[in-house]
């Protein structure tokens, strides 16, 4: 363990010692749905789904009563450049619209029962211009990512992480390629809707901040202070959180991920708690999956943010654990099972 008493300092002795899945339970899981009354794998991912839960969860009947839903909002210094075709102050006006109800992933969590908690991350104060600064100090990333930490607090059984910000697919492209390579052409689409002369500012501001950082990207946390973002430090922080207290994890489109892909930069583990819940038709985000070696539960075209795939795949978690926990064995029916 490092002694130099930086602030990244627990967080990389935290990740370097995450838990394991209990596989206990996730044993007891296999062995009851060779009980129910279905053929042996008929349900496909879903029973998958339900192992899962339970290896994370530590619990042989993975039941979801406390779901929610994780929306992080900031700001970014990099939307000066005139970059997006919204203004920032969007930002703050869409956390208010989720406060009146208004926004679509309100009305996704309704029709699935979810909590949803919006976290607006110090919006007044966007991070620094990442082509000319780090976004941020390291005590700021690591005081944000503890913030994150807290989205927990209160209690849930099933954690969706989202986001909202002005600006941030350029920010989620920067880290993506600082950790993988390539070129900004590879990692970068519309985000919000940047064509023409938007998405050659865009391109140039990624390949502008990422050439400025080389030289202190060879740390993925150095590269989530320099290039990323409040909100993606605070979902780096929440998914951590959730692995040590044993709750599983969907994570939303490609800036989820992309905050999610820092973790797995230093512990190739540190996201097996956690389900990918649709591919983004933002154009990069089906190669950082492929990256992440994961394969995401829906792919229905969306590319919203605001944690709307996530909590998509919530509803079907949801039915698979429905399933498993409350269809009859063979012998509560009545029904034959398959001849021995």
């Amino acid at each position: 363990m490092s002694t130099s008493g930086l602030p990244f300092d627990d967080f990389r002795e935290l990740i370097r010692n995450l838990p394991g899945p209990d596989e206990a339970s996730a044993k007891a899981v296999t062995e009851r749905e060779a009980t129910l009354t279905k053929p042996v794998g008929s349900l496909g991912r879903l029973e998958e789904i339900v192992a899962w839960l339970a290896a994370w969860s530590g619990k042989a009947k993975p039941h979801i009563t406390r779901p929610l839903v994780a929306v992080f909002a900031g700001n970014h210094g990099v939307a000066k450049h005139n970059i997006t075709p919204y203004p920032q102050s969007v930002t703050m006006q869409m956390v208010e619209n989720f406060a009146a109800g208004g926004a679509a992933i309100n009305q996704i969590c309704i029709a699935y029962d979810l909590g949803l908690k919006v976290f607006d991350l110090a919006l007044e104060h966007p991070t620094e211009d990442i082509t000319v600064a780090a976004a941020m100090d390291e005590r700021t990333c690591a005081a944000t990512m503890a913030f994150g930490m807290e989205a927990i607090a209160g209690g849930t059984d099933l954690l969706c992480i989202g986001e909202m910000g002005i600006a941030n697919t350029t920010i989620a492209s920067a880290i993506t390629l600082a950790l993988y390579g390539g070129t900004a052409e590879d990692w970068a689409g519309p985000g919000t809707g940047s064509t023409g002369e938007l998405m050659q500012r865009k391109l140039e501001v990624i390949t502008k901040a990422v050439e400025f950082h080389s030289g202190h990207l060879k740390d993925p946390l150095e590269i989530l202070r320099r290039l990323g973002g409040r909100e993606f430090a605070a979902m780096a922080g929440a998914i951590l959180a959730a692995r040590v207290e044993k709750i599983p994890v969907i994570i939303d489109g490609f800036v989820a991920t992309s905050a999610a892909a820092v973790l797995h930069a230093m512990n190739p583990n540190a996201l097996d708690h956690c389900l990918f819940g649709h591919v983004s038709a933002e154009p990069a985000h089906a190669k950082l999956l492929e990256k992440l070696g994961q394969t995401p539960l829906l792919d229905l075209g969306m590319r919203l943010g605001e944690g709307t795939g996530a909590a998509m795949a919530a509803g079907i978690v949801k039915a698979a654990s429905q399933c498993h926990n409350n269809m009859a064995t063979f012998e509560q029916a009545g029904v034959s099972n398959k001849a021995e």
